[in-house]
């Protein structure tokens, strides 16, 4: 099983030891493996998302279905928030409270329309990067809870440069330079890239 970790992958945050243990398909030896069985289990959780209707936006049991939804057949920490630091994201003590403040302002901008239903959905992307509330999927969950807001407001699916971000490394570059250039308040960036 090491050797699924030995590959360095720039895509996802590195896993901890305690991560590592938490993996539950004892037969994956390869990161193309495990990126395979993480996938699959993807598709099953964005189907699971999509087979629900709602309409009154996003509370904390909801994000963390989703991310065990999608995870979980994978992972025996899906939908748990991370409880050690990580290379991104904010001090793991703070996260619950973090959560719930992004979600109080998510349901602020809705109710006053604070922003355009985009920009709404990007902010609550962007946001959800920064926090990185969980150990790992942080990046793909957060591109389909944002999806799932900008349906749910009325708006398109997203396109995100509309290829898997880890497959291609220039896509990528530019998906990290549009949240770079969010965190320095230039949303414009991540805009465009989310519907290129």
């Amino acid at each position: 099983m090491s050797d699924v970790f030995a590959q360095p992958d720039k895509a996802s945050t590195p896993l901890t030891e305690e991560n590592k243990r938490g993996l539950k398909l004892t037969y994956i030896a390869t990161r193309d493996e495990l990126n395979l069985a993480e996938q699959e289990n993807i598709v099953r959780g964005q189907n699971w998302a999509l087979a629900r209707r709602r309409t009154k936006g996003v509370d904390e049991s909801f994000v963390t279905n989703l991310h065990r939804h999608m995870f979980g057949d994978v992972w025996n920490w899906a939908g748990k928030y991370r409880t050690h630091e990580v290379n991104l994201g904010i001090d793991s003590w703070d996260v619950p409270a973090q959560m719930h403040v992004l979600l109080d302002d998510v349901a602020f901008w809705i109710e006053n329309k604070t922003y355009s239903p985009d920009e709404t959905a990007v902010r609550f992307h962007h946001r959800l990067t920064q926090i990185h509330p969980f150990p790992n999927g942080n990046g793909r969950h957060a591109r389909l809870m944002a999806d799932l807001l900008i349906m749910q407001l009325g708006g398109e699916r997203f396109t995100w440069g509309q290829k898997a971000l880890h497959e291609t490394s220039e896509l990528r570059n530019r998906y990290v330079a549009a949240l770079k250039a969010a965190d320095n308040h230039d949303m414009d960036p991540l805009l465009s890239f989310a519907r290129s």
